[in-house]
């Protein structure tokens, strides 16, 4: 079968989806993943067909503007969800679909898929596979506890347009809904969502030599994704390296592009700066990971049953962080003045490495996902799904 991946432009978005798009490959099907560059790039990285459509999207230029000099966007008061609403969660990307619609009904026309596979927030999927008469599989790559409401936003937003594109009834909901965070951390919004298995995948990327040295003490991983340093961030990566040089037995690996290696100054023998590399390469290697709460970091870490520090930045990272110290496995500094102040910081790293109570939450977290089923064995579910649409 034709399998067509669609995302929304930022490739946090698309990465989760990796795995299950190489369990379609590896079973014998055609995959292509279309959308903006901002994920034909990532796309391409994990050896996938791709193909453009639009713009670059740009995310850091999207949430840079208006933000005031040396601030982060939560210093300013803004693109941080505490209170998560759907209007929060989807209006951006309900408004953003409206521009390639079009373009993306014209190719799917033409390359005729016989399923579709999209995060939830891309809407335009929803129309190629209402248009098109093939399912929609979604998969979730966040903590979405509103999907009802926001396909009623989408049908009453959109639903105009979409029918001016040929959707002659109601804009049809998934078929399939896939959810690779744990249960016990989602909570109760599990219901409708078939479980699969988070395979990390944090991009392409080489072994560091680094790691065939033993590490001096215990190793801490601090990484703040791919956006916080570009945001007015630097700041925030000294505050935690200050407060984990002063944590005596501790080895700091801290991953930061190498732009701004010079902006966070000179650090101690006992910290190693290092240019972005995939999680999943070395955090076998620490005891504890400080990080922003982006999904995939998140779910990396769970699976690796590490205690966390979540500082949440951006977006509904602040919901990450609440679900998984309810859960037992992280502590959590929300507000930005805490996550500045190296004390702070440091009282809660040794809480969560003298604390064994944090890391045997962390680690029935990741006995749990283990038992989810891997991506691999939904491949025959998603075979009879497009078998029994009547497509192609």
């Amino acid at each position: 079968m034709r399998v067509l991946i669609m995302a929304t432009p930022v490739p946090s978005h698309f990465t989760p989806i990796v795995p299950l798009a190489w369990a379609l490959r590896t079973a014998g099907h055609e995959v292509l993943v279309v959308g903006q560059p901002d994920i034909v790039a990532p796309a391409l990285a994990a050896g996938l067909p791709a193909f453009a459509i639009g713009d670059l999207y740009d995310a850091v230029e999207a949430l840079t503007a208006k933000l005031p000099p040396g601030k982060r966007p939560n210093q300013a008061g803004r693109a941080q969800v505490s209170d998560q609403t759907p209007f929060t969660l989807a209006m951006p990307w309900l408004m953003h679909a409206r521009y390639l619609m079009k373009e993306y009904l014209e190719f799917a026309a033409d390359w005729r898929p016989d399923l579709v596979v999209s995060d939830p927030m891309e809407f335009s999927a929803l129309l190629v596979g209402g248009v098109l008469g093939v399912p929609v599989v979604h998969h979730r790559w966040d903590i979405d506890p509103f999907a009802d409401e926001v396909l009623g936003m989408a049908r009453n937003l959109l639903g105009a347009r979409f029918a001016r594109h040929g959707l002659t009834g109601e804009l049809p909901g998934p078929s399939l809904v896939l959810d690779s965070c744990p249960p016990s951390v989602r909570g109760a919004d599990t219901a409708g969502a078939t479980p699969v298995r988070y395979v990390p995948y944090n991009g392409a990327g080489t072994l560091p030599q680094w790691l065939a040295e033993p590490a001096h003490g215990r190793r801490v991983a601090v990484t703040l994704g791919g956006l916080t340093a570009s945001l007015n961030g630097v700041p925030l990566f000294r505050a935690v390296v200050d407060a984990l040089e002063g944590i005596e037995d501790v080895e700091t690996v801290v991953t930061l592009p190498a732009a701004h290696h010079g902006e966070l100054g000179p650090v101690g023998p006992s910290t190693r700066v290092v240019e972005p590399v995939p999680l999943n390469l070395f955090l076998d290697t620490c005891e504890l990971v400080v990080h922003h709460g982006g999904t995939g970091t998140a779910l990396t870490v769970c699976a690796f049953g590490l205690p966390q520090l979540v500082l949440p930045q951006i977006g509904n990272e602040s919901l990450w962080a609440a679900r998984l110290r309810e859960r037992g496995a992280a502590l959590e500094l929300t507000d930005p003045a805490a996550q500045d102040d190296p004390a702070a910081i440091r009282r809660a790293v040794r809480a969560l490495l003298e604390d064994p109570a944090h890391r045997s939450g962390a680690r029935e977290v990741a006995e749990e996902m283990a038992t989810l089923p891997a991506p691999a064995a939904l491949v025959p579910e998603l075979e009879a799904l497009a078998a029994g649409s009547g497509a192609r």
